[in-house]
């Protein structure tokens, strides 16, 4: 799709523009997937945009709002740079089209499995990708099932949450993430009694799909409101611009969206909330009830004020005097239990002095717990600074933890720390500065991993194998990561790896090997099952951690994505399918198949060695050494059984992957399975 063009309806004649992708790379004829803006029967009051997979939905847009489409992270929600957008809509037509500013770029769109958002970058004579969709797995249509909503940022909660006044439909299958069947109501909608029920608002959501749906442009709020009260199988409503929309049945393809600039207002049951929640017309009745009652009250709150603040004043100074009298004194924290930091302390001055003020252009990227900086010390001296966000998860046991963990670890693949500061409220940590920043720079991305040909990914294999068994079963504690994963793995300047990020860890004396905790973190698609379930974690949910991100070196894939048409295998269920077929040999990298001299046998074996790594059961994976084993060759490799979060055996044994039409190349997998 090119500037200027149409994607839509005209009305008059019956005619559909939509995109269509193609049969395959040299086959233009039409291929499966399609995208384009479908209409509510019989009005055509609610237009949509879909990518279907053949019949199937794949990807809905949220309608448009006036300014955009709403509802998702990375497309049209965000205007393209140097582009305009404008939606027609009347009784004629029903299309969307894009225009560019400026003479000089050349933009389009492109289906292919996705929709893709390019300019053409003459420099470097490529079609540079600006936006896809789908972006996350939250864009996949109703991945989490009826009456819930997708998009938790929180480390210790899937991405799947029933909407309040909801819960699980099969709580069994909500716990291990089988999120399809959806949620359902506490309680039931009162028929008989519609004052019995209350509408509660959502802000910053992608609204539900409009199946069913009436919609009026005569009516306020209000009305909209009492509109859908009267009506028992209504059970929500909202504004689309200028229109008062109602949807029955159950709501679906809901997900946050931070930019989204409407409400819904979903029906709930009185009796399945816990606080008492009044729709616009109880509120705006009991504002009025209670006038006289809150004026005594606020005059009583006024003169209570009057005393109290006065000692709060005095009780803030007092505790002023005590912070200022802590910072003076360089940051005490209890030295008698925290005398082994052993540690110079760096004072803000000085680190504020190497990063030029914590400059953007000196800013090499930012995570969980906050921004990292490059900075140069007076002597020449290159380092890192993680500056801890003030709403960041890691707090100051953590922030203790990572010091004393990392101040006592000596290890070729594991980052050294240098020091730390504090100023206040301020947290810092200071380490070797890594000048090619992190793996998941190079893996995941399609410029970058050309550079990591086969040998250097196995180096880095070996590498973080033996950072992770010098953490098992070397160092005077044992200490579990917890938090393994690709942007946690930091490369210096000859590409060796080195793990970092030890605020999460965890460590152990004598023969301890595993423990457990109520406060789940770590990063999805890299925990163990038994960790994010049950808050279960070990050496051997480390080794998890350490297999898929092996399966992600070799593939070059992310392990939170979906990899086929059906959008029902993540990374750990594609590699199992492939092997189980015959195909491993399609689950490496591309860009890692160019040189015929590579040695692809190791990464077959590194496929089968990660597989045993993601196995359900903590008890069927290697430990750490005997991985270190298998990737020597020295040891014999057992078969694999089903990976954690594919052990449905039916489903496996009535799919068959899209990679099984292709004649298999692999010629020498059952050397690797040892049969």
């Amino acid at each position: 799709m090119l500037p200027g063009m149409k994607l839509g309806w005209d009305l008059r004649r019956g005619l559909n523009r939509r995109l269509s992708s193609w049969k395959s790379s040299d086959d233009p004829c039409d291929g499966d997937f399609t995208y384009g803006i479908e209409l509510d029967e019989p009005h055509h009051t609610y237009p949509q945009l879909f990518i279907r997979n053949g019949s199937a939905k794949l990807f809905r847009e949220g309608p448009w709002d006036g300014i955009s489409f709403s509802g998702a992270f990375n497309t049209l929600s965000y205007p393209w740079y140097g582009s305009d957008y404008e939606f027609v809509h009347n009784d004629d037509e029903v299309y969307f089209t894009y225009s560019v500013n400026s003479t000089s770029m050349i933009l389009r769109i492109v289906l292919g499995k996705r929709i893709e958002y390019k300019e053409w970058r003459e420099e470097d004579k490529i079609w540079h990708s600006y936006y896809t969709i789908p972006g996350d797995q939250c864009d996949y249509y109703g991945i989490c099932g009826a009456n819930s909503e997708c998009g938790s940022n929180e480390v210790n909660k899937p991405i799947c949450q029933c909407l309040e006044g909801f819960k699980p439909k099969n709580q069994e299958n909500w716990k291990v993430m089988h999120w399809s069947e959806g949620c359902v109501r506490n309680g039931s909608v009162s028929c008989d009694d519609k004052e019995k029920d209350v509408f509660l608002g959502f802000s910053d959501l992608k609204v539900p799909n409009a199946q069913y749906i009436w919609a009026n442009k005569s009516m306020n709020l209000h009305e909209c409101n009492a509109k859908c009260l009267s009506n028992c199988s209504c059970m929500a409503y909202g504004f689309e611009v200028s229109d008062c929309v109602l949807w029955f049945g159950d709501l679906f393809d809901i997900r946050q969206a931070p930019y989204g600039r409407q409400d819904v207002y979903i029906r709930i049951p009185f009796s399945a909330t816990a606080p008492k929640l009044f729709d616009e017309k109880e509120r705006t009745d009991r504002n009025h009830k209670f006038k006289v009652e809150r004026a005594v009250i606020i005059i009583a709150i006024i003169v209570g004020l009057a005393v109290g603040l006065i000692i709060l004043i005095g009780f803030y100074i007092h505790r002023r005097r005590r912070h200022i009298i802590a910072t003076n004194n360089s940051f005490e924290i209890n030295e008698s239990q925290d005398e082994d930091l052993e540690l110079p302390l760096f004072d803000l001055h000085t680190i504020s002095t190497a990063t030029s003020n914590f400059s953007e252009n000196n800013k090499l990227g930012e995570g969980g717990f906050g921004p990292v900086y490059k900075g140069i010390l007076e002597g020449g001296q290159e380092i890192a600074v993680k500056r801890l966000s003030m709403c960041s998860r890691q707090g100051v046991t953590e922030f203790k933890n990572e010091i004393k963990l990392i101040a006592k670890l000596q290890h070729r693949n594991l980052v050294k720390i240098y020091g730390y500061c504090i100023h206040r409220e301020m947290k810092l940590l200071i380490y070797e500065y890594m000048s090619n920043k992190s793996l998941d720079h190079f893996i995941f991305d399609e410029r970058q991993s050309i550079l990591l040909e086969w040998p250097k990914r196995f180096e880095i294999i070996c590498g973080i194998a033996k950072g992770l068994l010098y953490l098992h079963h070397d160092s005077r504690l044992r200490i579990i990561h917890r938090d393994l994963k690709a942007s946690n793995v930091l490369l210096d300047k000859n590409m060796n790896p080195k793990i970092s990020d030890f605020g999460l860890a965890r460590c152990f004396g004598g023969d301890q090997i595993e423990g457990n905790t109520n406060k789940i973190v770590g990063t999805y698609g890299y925990l163990a099952p038994e960790y994010a379930s049950n808050g279960l974690f070990s050496t051997k949910s480390d080794v998890f951690s350490f297999g898929t991100l092996m399966l992600g070196i070799v593939s070059g894939k992310k392990s939170r994505d979906l990899y086929d048409e059906d959008s029902i295998l993540n990374l750990t269920g594609l590699a199992w399918t492939l092997m189980k077929e015959g195909n491993a040999f399609m689950f490496i990298d591309k860009c890692l198949l160019r040189d015929p001299n590579d040695n692809m046998e190791e990464a077959l074996r590194c496929i089968h060695i990660g597989l045993l790594c993601v196995q359900q059961k903590p008890i069927d994976r290697p430990n750490i050494s005997s991985v270190i084993l298998m990737l020597s060759g020295e040891k014999v490799l057992p078969q694999p059984k089903p990976p954690a979060y594919f052990t449905n055996t039916d489903l496996w044994e009535g799919y068959h992957s899209p990679f099984s039409k292709t004649p298999s190349c692999n010629t020498s997998i059952t050397a690797v399975e040892a049969r």
